[in-house]
């Protein structure tokens, strides 16, 4: 498959293990969700190469947490600049094997790209804490120390941002990392592997192994000397990391699934609304733990709400994702096949189908914008995460009501809120446990913010400074200064 890139070169089929590429012993094919096509042929590590990684970052770690800061950040910002310069083929990259439309692939590059930055900064502020001595003759201290080597596991919907948020938070505390992308993207990741092999990381440092999952994560689950482990994908496997982690206690850090609120009141401004609940379900075909799965909208707006939203719905494109439309393809089967289950249920429920439905004619994988209105809440849809462009619409008479719905759920990643009263805006946020709350908008991610949820949606943070704490120890030092 033809992707017409300025550098060729980028598009690295073999893993990258200390400074080198690793070809393995078999492959397999990443393909197009648009056309199906054989995208590379990628080799596929296995259970020895993942530990034979852990050893290479292991050497690597104790001459990198050693390092000035200052001197580790610069790698980074290499990193960052060749990211940015190289922005066009990352994208291209993406789309081929992920399918987004090119505009949102672009945006997901300087997302990924702002971590990166964000990190080379911080890489020199944590700074040593000094305590106030509650012991005669002594003084103490509060250090932060990198953990160690991280594994590092990240998802097929954002394959580039997903991994550098992580990747440079944990190299810019002082630790090493190996990288496993997902099966379905590892194109994206080899790609940023040749950008930071161009950046200067010293051999061991950064490491990306494409191939079998439980393989390559088994073995790194049980290692000993893989002291945290971040992963970003379904809380049912963040469930099995968390059990496979427990007799080395791993540092863990689990950003999980979602199933987000979208509410809106009678007092807020509908047009907006509706605008924002276009971008809160549809971006990344809704293929996105912060995608809006269930909408929550007051009764004497109801029906402005459903008329206005479902026309706008049927106005959305569906296409491959280097036409740039509105949507693209699904990832897979699997997917389809649960938009159906999920749609299905809510007509047998009564629900009613006010756009989309069923597959386009394009491709197997094309499912369109879908809007279904009078959800009852047992249905499906409102107690699963869809992961995909079905929008479940129903009514709400009080705050109280809203706020039971929304958090009659074990997921807890963000909620998004639609009204213009300040006092209730600060009530329901206080109320909804989740550990986000975007407020009359929709984008509310980026580097500095602390990205994480409650409940079964995970655990820690990531970006910000706190995306650091996963990486680090604390050490407290308690000196007598006594003659």
């Amino acid at each position: 498959m033809q992707l017409d890139l300025n550098d060729p070169s980028l598009l690295r089929t073999d893993g990258y293990v200390g400074g080198r590429w690793v070809k393995g012993s078999a492959r397999f094919a990443v393909t197009d969700p648009a056309t199906g096509a054989t995208v590379a042929e990628v080799a596929s590590l296995n259970a020895d190469a993942a530990r034979d990684a852990v050893a290479v970052a292991y050497d690597a770690f104790d001459e990198w947490a050693w390092e000035l800061p200052q001197l580790r950040a610069e790698p980074l910002w290499r990193w960052f600049e060749l990211i940015m310069q190289n922005r066009d083929d990352l994208a291209r990259i993406m789309v081929a094997e992920q399918g987004k439309p090119l505009s949102e692939a672009l945006g997901e590059i300087d997302y990924a790209a702002s971590f990166v930055e964000f990190y080379a900064e911080e890489a020199k502020r944590p700074n040593i804490e000094s305590v106030t001595s509650h012991l005669a003759t002594a003084e103490m201290e509060v250090w932060r120390e990198p953990v160690g080597v991280a594994a590092l596991i990240t998802p097929w919907n954002f394959p580039s941002a997903m991994l550098t948020r992580k990747a440079a938070a944990a190299i810019a505390a002082g630790c090493t990392v190996v990288c496993h992308p997902s099966a379905e993207t590892p194109l994206s990741a080899l790609a940023l592997a040749e950008l930071a092999d161009r950046a200067g990381f010293p051999p061991g440092v950064f490491n990306v192994l494409p191939g079998n999952a439980p393989e390559i994560v088994g073995a790194w689950t049980a290692h000993p000397r893989i002291r945290a482990l971040s992963f970003t994908g379904s809380t049912e496997v963040g469930k099995l990391l968390y059990r496979q982690s427990a007799d080395t206690v791993k540092r863990l850090v689990l950003e999980l699934g979602g199933h987000a609120p979208f509410i809106v009141f009678a007092d807020a401004d509908l047009d907006l609304a509706v605008s924002e609940a276009i971008k809160a379900k549809f971006a990344t075909s809704g293929q996105d733990c912060l995608g809006a799965n269930r909408f929550l909208v007051q009764r004497p707006i109801y029906d402005r709400f459903c008329t206005a939203f479902a026309e706008k719905v049927r106005a959305l494109t569906l296409g491959p994702g280097m036409e740039d439309r509105d949507l693209g393809p699904l990832m897979h089967e699997r997917a389809v096949k649960k938009q159906e289950e999920h749609v299905a249920d809510a007509l047998e429920r009564g629900a009613t189908l006010l756009a989309g439905g069923a597959r386009d004619p394009q491709g197997p994988l094309f499912y369109p914008a879908t809007v279904l209105a009078d959800v009852p809440t047992d249905a499906l849809v409102f107690h699963e995460e869809t992961f995909g462009p079905v929008a479940a619409i129903a009514p709400f008479d009080t705050e109280d009501e809203a706020v039971g719905i929304a958090n009659a759920t074990e997921y807890g990643l963000i909620a998004y809120v639609h009204s213009q009263d300040p006092r209730r805006i600060y009530r329901i946020s206080r109320s909804l446990d989740f550990g986000m709350v975007a407020v009359n908008r929709t984008k509310v991610t980026g580097a500095p913010i602390p990205f994480g949820g409650m409940k079964q949606s995970g655990l820690s943070r990531e970006g910000s400074r706190h995306g650091l704490e996963a990486f680090t120890d604390i050490k407290y030092v308690c000196r007598d200064w006594s003659e």
